[in-house]
């Protein structure tokens, strides 16, 4: 029974977390269209929100995905002081550090096109 649980539990929270996000997601935008069009039926101005260029979205991902990547790694490794099976674990790690490098390159890529475009 024990198990049982726990794997209906895992089966649960592995749903209903993405779903929770994507209606969070969601929820967020539509009450900003609803600011957005209260705003311009009272005739006031609407400010567009800049879209951030392509260097620093990319530069913000790597940033992002490095420190996590860094920090899983950290994190199991200091758990397998308690549990050696753990090192294996913190190995998956470099996958999102990797990804974050390479958005860091792309980053540089862009902005090195960009200054020779102009």
């Amino acid at each position: 029974m024990d198990g049982d649980f726990i794997g209906f539990t895992a089966v649960v929270l592995t749903c209903s977390i993405p779903l929770a996000a994507i209606y969070a997601f969601y929820r967020i935008r539509q009450l900003r269209s609803q600011e957005r069009l209260a705003a311009i039926a009272k005739g006031l101005p609407v400010p567009q929100e800049p879209d951030m260029p392509h260097p620093a979205r990319s530069r913000r991902a790597g940033i992002l995905l490095v420190t996590s990547g860094l920090g899983f790694s950290l994190a199991f490794l200091l758990i397998s002081r308690a549990a050696p099976d753990a090192t294996t674990a913190a190995a998956f790690g470099v996958i999102p550090v990797s990804i974050g490098v390479g958005y860091f390159i792309d980053a540089m890529l862009a902005r090195r096109d960009s200054q020779h475009a102009a």
